[in-house]
């Protein structure tokens, strides 16, 4: 049975395990979140390669997984080629939007909503060059709204006043024209799209990278017929405060929560 590893530094990364569960009922899978670390937005480049690395270090030895997930916009643009280079199983990473937003707008705006760490990567601005040169493309650094995000998971109460201001740059209006697509540039705002278009100001297409991966995750991982029901666990590197809320959150997810992973060592890359 093959077993997926999908990472995030909290809980955004089950909007996308919940896209590669229904594409590969047949594997097993160990979410990994370093809560601990959370939010990478703000971190230095060189702290994020360091945690990340730290974590798959135990990942590898504890679980050896076939096919590993980075469900994180930032880890995804900062350390991929370092994992690839460190680890002989295949990573799979995660990417804004741009090249299908681009595809479906019809009124030439398109808007990537992202952390602010996301879009100031020359990454983000090299996929706006290589597959969205004729749209207008506005990038929003949202320096809350993964928070945000994370705390509603946690059954924190957010203000819808207080999540408007974070996605009020994304619609823009130029003469007749506005936007009419909204790329998700973090794992975690799709886990609230019903709460974003509750307060957004016009209805938009809300574009999520999940089923896209999920596609990704099959072409690179033979399917298979198990014998056994899946084995399906959460781990994180930080403690949990209210254990019984998040044993009944990561249930509507397929998981069961798992003793916790040691707290990060940060290494330099090799």
């Amino acid at each position: 049975m093959p077993h997926i590893a999908v990472f995030d530094t909290g809980l955004g990364g089950l909007s996308v395990l919940k896209e590669i569960r229904a594409a590969r009922p047949d594997a097993d899978i160990t979410y990994v979140a370093d809560t601990a670390g959370f939010p990478y937005g703000p971190r230095d480049a060189a702290d994020v390669v360091r945690r990340t690395l730290a974590v798959f270090d135990a990942v590898a030895a504890e679980h050896r997984p076939d096919l590993a997930v980075i469900a994180c916009n930032t880890a995804t643009t900062l350390v991929l080629p370092y994992l690839r280079a460190t680890y002989d199983f295949p990573f799979v990473g995660t990417v804004p939007a741009i090249k299908p937003a681009a595809e479906r707008t019809r009124s030439g705006l398109v808007s990537v909503l992202a952390t602010p760490g996301t879009v100031k990567r020359d990454y983000t601005q090299a996929l706006i060059n290589s597959f969205a040169t004729d749209v207008a493309v506005t990038l929003v650094g949202a320096p809350r709204l993964a928070e945000q995000a994370e705390a509603i998971m946690h059954g924190v109460c957010v203000a819808d006043a207080d999540l408007r201001a974070e996605i009020a740059p994304a619609f823009v209006e130029t003469g007749a024209s506005r936007t009419d697509v909204v790329a998700l540039g973090c794992t975690h705002y799709p886990l609230i799209t019903d709460r974003l278009v509750d307060v957004a100001p016009w209805p938009v297409l809300w574009l999520d990278p999940a089923p896209a991966i999920a596609r990704r995750v099959c072409d690179l991982l033979p399917a298979s017929n198990p014998d056994a029901p899946p084995h399906r666990l959460a781990r994180f590197t930080g403690p949990v405060d209210d254990e019984p809320a998040m044993r009944r959150l990561l249930a509507r997810f397929d998981l069961r929560l798992a003793e916790p992973l040691p707290a990060p060592v940060n290494r330099a890359p090799d």
